[in-house]
């Protein structure tokens, strides 16, 4: 099975990326000199996501020193979710301030290229936090350096082969009762399901696009599953992209030619108004596939959409059309997160009967554990 450890790093690394992303973040690193170290840390980032797989694979198999390169990656990954914290406050103090970043940006166009970092808040957060900075970029280095010599290797289409065929994949199938503080989200996907396409002619595509383990799966099928879909679409179906026997037919189709599934296909959704989930999307390399595999979905009746959750925005641009709404799933709040923690450990929703130990529990996966 998949080792929980592994579940909170790949989550944490995934959401460090994200932050390093916004796009106040990225304004104030420019206009503070650091923008090019934190493209190069999120750059860095990236590379290490494609091997968590096969470093936790070799770490079950009691590799040593893949284990420690794991537990050096996990303590590197927190001090820089501390330094980015740290940004984050110089941002808000900067605007709580009134400064003016445009006006900055064009007064320091007339400075020549070689002062351009030396504004006073540079400075003082060069002297400040610049060993820091210092830091963590040899230390990206080394755990680079480290990865090569280990020879750990990249998950080819950010897959997870050998692990993924350990569980069993989600199905449409929930129980609604067990699911907290995603009714929101529920109503604002329904609605996108339900807009008409500005185009005219294509099956509609909504993608759900969220980090790892947020709920994008849970909350597809809360949408799945709602009544108001129910007299809406006269056809529905789920699948997901990690089995090819993911989306059920009364057809037999083992052994069968592309051409004769796909003939199969357009026969059955011709006219009808359908919706199919394609859950946990994250081949983003195959335009001309997917142009290929979505033209049967094309003699749907008007209004026909697929539902797509993926991690990646890449998979959703690509598996979209211009008009195609993306749907950014949000953290939940603490006291959400608390909730579903005592539904699954007490079997009831906010009995928690410690809130400190309860909170704890709850940021602990985003957050260093306190020094003893």
């Amino acid at each position: 099975m998949v080792a929980v450890g592994e579940l909170i790093l790949s989550a944490v690394i995934q959401m460090l990326v994200q932050q390093l992303l916004y796009p106040e973040l990225v304004k104030f690193a420019n206009r503070e000199g650091l923008g090019r170290k934190l493209r190069e840390w999120k750059k860095t980032l990236s590379r290490i996501q494609k091997v968590l797989d096969d470093a936790e694979n070799r770490q079950e198999n009691n590799d040593w020193e893949v284990k420690q390169w794991l537990d050096d990656l996990k303590d590197l990954a927190y001090d820089v979710d501390d330094i980015l914290d740290e940004f984050n406050t110089e941002v808000l103090r900067s605007k709580s301030m009134g400064e003016n970043l445009a006006s900055t940006s064009k007064v320091r166009n007339l400075i020549p290229a070689c002062c351009t970092g030396l504004t006073p808040s540079a400075v003082k957060m060069n002297i400040r936090l610049g060993p820091k900075i210092k830091e963590i970029t040899d230390r990206f280095n080394e755990i680079v350096k480290q990865k090569d010599d280990l020879n750990l290797r990249e998950t080819v289409g950010g897959r997870r082969p050998n692990r993924e065929r350990e569980r069993l994949q989600p199905t449409s199938v929930m129980n609604e009762a067990r699911i907290c503080g995603r009714e929101k989200d529920k109503e604002n996907v329904v609605e996108l399901l339900l807009a008409e396409n500005s185009s005219a002619i294509g099956v509609g595509v909504v993608s759900i696009v969220g980090m790892g383990g947020m709920g994008k799966t849970t909350l597809a099928q809360l949408v799945y599953n709602d009544e108001k879909l129910k007299d809406i679409f006269e056809v529905k179906a789920w699948g997901d992209e990690s089995s090819s026997k993911s989306v059920r037919t009364s057809e037999n189709c083992e052994g069968q030619a592309l051409d004769w599934l796909q003939v199969q296909l357009k026969e059955k959704l011709h006219g009808k108004k359908f919706l199919l989930v394609m859950d946990d999307v994250w081949n983003e390399d195959h335009y001309e596939d997917w142009a290929k595999l979505r033209v049967p979905f094309e003699a749907g009746a008007p209004g026909s959409k697929i539902l797509v959750t993926t991690r990646s925005t890449g998979v959703s641009s690509l598996m979209g059309t211009v008009d195609s709404p993306a749907y950014h799933l949000q953290l939940l709040s603490d006291d959400v997160c608390l909730s579903i923690l005592s539904l699954h450990a007490l079997d009831a929703r906010d009995a928690f009967p410690d809130l400190d130990i309860g909170y704890c529990s709850v940021k602990a996966p985003f957050r260093r554990p306190p020094t003893q």
